[in-house]
């Protein structure tokens, strides 16, 4: 049987699904719109782009993976392992991200990372093979299968963005922990990627809570 992606036909079909199941995924529906589906490379390309992006601002991700993409055109393991640590330093990566990048590429070319199987493996499998490289945790491991296989129903229980979300449309006094995220999550199955893809953008969309009225000084005699 084939396995089912998240595809932009499929995508329309969960988000009239999780109107169905949660009313306040339809109010969200109703005031931000369908969010559109997100694709990375798959392969050593997409994890590594990961990699980059970890505590770092978009732009400068963004500016760094453009130079790696420039030293290593092909972006392949073994490419990526023929460049020296200056050549790393050059676009921009830090000692910690050049050895993540190692290890994931040398993980691939051994043979312990295979995405040649990954497909064939359930969620959590596949998330326990990516997770053997260094700097690949479960967050990591979710994002990538999410957005370059289109896996259905991952929830990154752990991604903050998707707490302070969740906190809003549900109107929860605390913010949920990844354990309650997840346990919220399970009535948006088997579609909880696209309910991140929603509560990502509902995020996007939110007014500025944390924004704070300007001081206004008072003049001293």
């Amino acid at each position: 049987m084939a396995q089912v992606v998240l595809d932009a036909a499929n995508l329309k079909k969960a988000m009239r699904h999780l109107a169905k199941v949660d009313p306040d995924f339809a109010r969200a529906i109703k005031e931000v719109g369908h969010p559109e589906l997100r694709e990375v490379p798959t392969g050593f390309g997409g994890l590594m782009r990961s990699i980059v992006g970890q505590q770092v601002s978009v732009h400068a991700a963004r500016s760094i993976w453009l130079r790696l993409e420039a030293a290593a055109p092909s972006m392949e393991p073994a490419d990526f392992l023929a460049l020296s640590d200056e050549d790393l330093r050059a676009v921009g990566l830090s000692g910690a991200k050049m050895r993540y990048g190692r290890s994931l590429a040398t993980d691939i070319v051994e043979g312990r990372i295979d995405f040649a199987t990954l497909d064939a493996l359930d969620d959590e499998a596949a998330i326990a093979m990516l997770c053997q490289a260094k700097g690949i945790g479960r967050w990591t491991a979710e994002i990538y299968l999410m957005f370059a296989h289109g896996r259905p129903d991952i929830m990154p229980g752990l991604d903050l963005g998707l707490v302070i979300a969740a906190q809003h449309l549900k109107k929860l006094r605390k913010r949920p922990d990844a354990k309650r995220l997840v346990k919220i999550a399970e009535q948006w199955r088997p579609w909880r990627s696209a309910a991140a893809l929603l509560l990502w953008h509902y995020r996007r969309n939110m007014p500025d809570w944390s924004a704070k009225a300007p001081k206004v000084e008072t003049k001293t005699k």
